[in-house]
């Protein structure tokens, strides 16, 4: 089947984006869906008013759970005897896109047996994987014979139901799920026995009879292996990255749930910390637990004491060396562990819904730094500022940039937008044109590290493309990192947009940069820019104002 014929047949009867009070903010289509049909006048409505108190409440559940567990929900409900799937995707903290279809008739009684049913595995069947998972795990704890719950966040699964589209992501994962080894008896193998299933859009559960930590690895990592592989749909290729968290049975948990939480949580782990590697869980994995409620409650209080400030790194003509901009990142100088990583607080920020106050109060860090540094640098020197992920997907963050320029905090002509490529696959097309229509610059971020579009790229009102810095620190040493960061350049180039590299750390990095069609970038080959002192006084002044 070709690429198009696919997104064609995909395309939903109704996709609905609602707010958690179940507001209607936008809608597609509507058609084939009976009863149920919108128009565009519904928009702004509540879906209580639109629709049955039965469907309404169906679909209000499953759009806030979604939302509460960040991951895709899938349901069913009836209206007037027609049978509708509903598939619920948060979209942001506050909003869920609501995909409604009607659920395919009863197969034809007269239809030859088996053919239906051609492609059906045991992996695709999630109620019978399940019932077989507890069999397997209650048997085993009884008999006590040794087993081990392997569970496998796929990422790319979640961004091309995003990007292009959620029928697409299920036969991608379809896909590479029937690209796995067939099961077959532990005799006739040297690994242990094994089976795998779906238990999400994004997770799969794999169930391995050996308690050697050595042939777990090894088998988890052969299906691992397996699912990295491209998934070919018509002309495009996509890749999933499997992050495997591993409980083993008598020495993490002796029932089926503690097993599955306890691999869930060595999951994310993993996923958290980027690691190919089969992860088992640990004790230590508690404690990590419970060092993270500890940083949130210190990051809401550095937050308050304003301990988490701006430091920037100049960015500059590569050829003249002329600054041409201030770009910001977080910095957090703890009162007793002294600088705290960007990385080690910003995941947990996230995680614990302060990612939007942290990102706020750092606009009111760099009107304060702008109005410090600001005439101290080249008139047409631009200040760089990078939204965190939440408060960029929030309705009202071109309000908090409004509010800024108004206030007459940074003139828009002298303010950039950073924006990472995986949120900007994400973001809303209207907030890209708001966020222009103010006349600030926007800058797509971290270029190479996620899910991106083209189609988006070239439509949106951009400026620059900014090369993820981990693929230039390896362009002269890693062929690869070459090849992304020409692909990147030439990409920028062909779409009317200014290429920038981030990690020039010196001469020869620069004179390649160069050669290759770069034009600006920053890094260690530059002076650091220093805070005036005059700043840090200010802020201490105002705080003790408040």
């Amino acid at each position: 089947m070709r690429m198009a014929d696919s997104l064609s047949a995909a395309l939903p009867d109704l996709a609905v984006l609602i707010r958690r009070d179940g507001v209607i903010l936008d809608l597609v289509g509507g058609r084939g869906v009976g009863a149920l049909a919108l128009s565009l006048q519904c928009a702004g409505r509540s879906i209580e008013a639109v629709w049955p108190d039965a469907v309404a409440a169906c679909v209000m559940r499953a759009m806030r759970r979604a939302i509460a567990q960040r991951q895709t929900i899938d349901t069913t409900f009836k209206d007037a005897a027609l049978a509708y799937e509903l598939r619920a995707v948060a979209q942001a903290p506050d909003r869920a896109l609501c995909v409604i279809r009607r659920a395919p008739a009863a197969a034809d009684s007269s239809e030859e047996p088996g053919a239906s049913d051609e492609l059906v595995r045991p992996q695709f069947d999630r109620r019978g994987f399940l019932r077989r998972f507890h069999e397997t795990l209650s048997q085993a704890a009884i008999q006590e014979t040794p087993a081990a719950v392997a569970l496998l966040h796929l990422d790319g699964v979640a961004d091309i139901a995003r990007v292009v589209d959620s029928k697409i992501a299920e036969q991608v994962l379809s896909a590479a799920i029937l690209r796995l080894p067939d099961e077959v008896a532990a005799e006739e193998r040297r690994e242990p026995c094994w089976y795998i299933g779906q238990l999400g859009a994004e997770l799969l559960a794999m169930v391995v009879q050996s308690s050697d930590r050595d042939a777990i690895e090894a088998c988890v990592s052969r299906v691992c292996s397996n699912l990295r592989e491209p998934v070919r749909i018509g002309d495009a290729a996509f890749q999933l990255t499997p992050y495997a968290g591993v409980s083993i049975l008598g020495q993490d948990g002796t029932s089926p749930k503690s097993l599955l939480d306890k691999a869930r949580s060595t999951a994310a782990e993993a996923r958290r910390s980027n690691s190919a590697k089969i992860c088992f869980f640990t004790d230590t994995l508690k404690l990590r637990s419970l060092a993270r409620l500890d940083v949130a409650h210190e990051i809401r209080d550095a937050i308050a004491d304003q301990q988490i400030r701006l430091r920037y790194v100049g960015r500059y003509e590569l050829e003249t060396g002329r600054l041409v901009a201030q770009v910001s990142y977080l910095r957090w100088t703890h009162p007793l562990r002294g600088e705290v990583p960007a990385g080690e607080f910003l995941g947990i920020a996230e995680t614990c819904g302060l990612a939007t106050l942290l990102s706020r109060s750092m606009l009111e860090r760099l009107r304060d730094d702008f109005a410090a540094m600001g005439s101290a640098l080249p008139e047409e020197a631009r200040f760089s500022f990078g939204a965190l992920r939440h408060h960029l997907l929030q309705e009202d963050f071109a309000d908090d940039i409004g509010r800024l320029l108004a206030e007459g905090g940074v003139p828009a002509s002298r303010l950039e937008l950073r924006v990472s490529e995986r949120t900007f696959a994400a973001m809303d097309t209207s907030m890209y044109h708001a966020l222009h229509g103010l006349g600030v610059q926007i800058v797509v971020d971290e270029v190479g590290r996620g899910f991106g579009s083209l189609d988006r790229l070239a439509r949106a009102p951009i400026w620059g493309l900014q090369l993820d810095r981990a693929w230039v620190t390896a362009l002269r040493a890693d062929p690869v990192a070459l090849k992304v960061c020409r692909a990147g350049i030439s990409a920028a180039t062909a779409l009317g947009l200014m290429p920038i590299a981030t990690g020039v750390d010196d001469a020869a990095q620069r004179d390649a940069l160069l050669g290759l069609g770069c034009r600006y970038g920053g890094g260690d080959l530059y002076p650091p820019t220093e805070l005036p002192f005059d700043t840090l006084v200010m802020r201490r002044a105002s705080h003790f104002r408040s």
